[in-house]
């Protein structure tokens, strides 16, 4: 039997557990190197940084930097502007990644899926024609055809041009 090794998901899982808290992973984001934080841009109020554990490659998360949990919490100009950011992610992702498609959602709260549950964040998961196969049904494993840190290079250096 052939083994896939994601060591990286074990943080994940126990976070998710509630078994090792951590503090807000976008709250996080503030203050540090985009790189590192996965961060591929920055607007006035709101930022878009990869998902560290995605569905697909070029997985995006969309998210004010204030720290609130519900839409009715954002103000005119974060609203305004996340919805911006999904059509800006949108474009950067058919320019670089060249998607057939794309899903974009809220996850409200813990029982609709919400890992985080107290930052409200806006999911970007680019989709292909068949990208969905066998290893999640059988072993929950997801197979990323390419390393993040190449998914935030390629984003992050298309994000001007769109």
């Amino acid at each position: 039997m052939e083994r896939l090794w994601a060591p990286w998901r074990l943080q994940y899982v126990k976070s998710a557990s509630g078994e090792n808290e951590i503090e807000c992973v976008f709250c996080a984001k503030q203050g540090v190197d985009d790189r590192e934080a996965l961060v591929v841009h920055r607007g006035a109020r709101c930022f878009v940084m990869l998902n560290l554990y995605p569905y697909t490659n070029g997985h995006l998360m969309v998210a004010p930097y204030r720290h609130l949990a519900k839409p009715g919490d954002l103000d005119a100009e974060e609203r305004a502007e996340l919805w911006d950011l999904l059509a800006q992610s949108l474009e950067v992702l058919d320019a670089t990644l060249k998607p057939h498609g794309a899903n974009a959602g809220l996850n409200l709260g813990r029982p609709a899926g919400a890992g985080v549950e107290g930052h409200l964040h806006l999911h970007v998961v680019p989709r292909w024609n068949g990208d969905v196969n066998f290893m999640p049904v059988l072993a929950d494993v997801r197979v990323m055809a390419q390393h993040l840190d190449d998914t935030w290079q390629l984003l992050r250096d298309a994000w001007g041009s769109v």
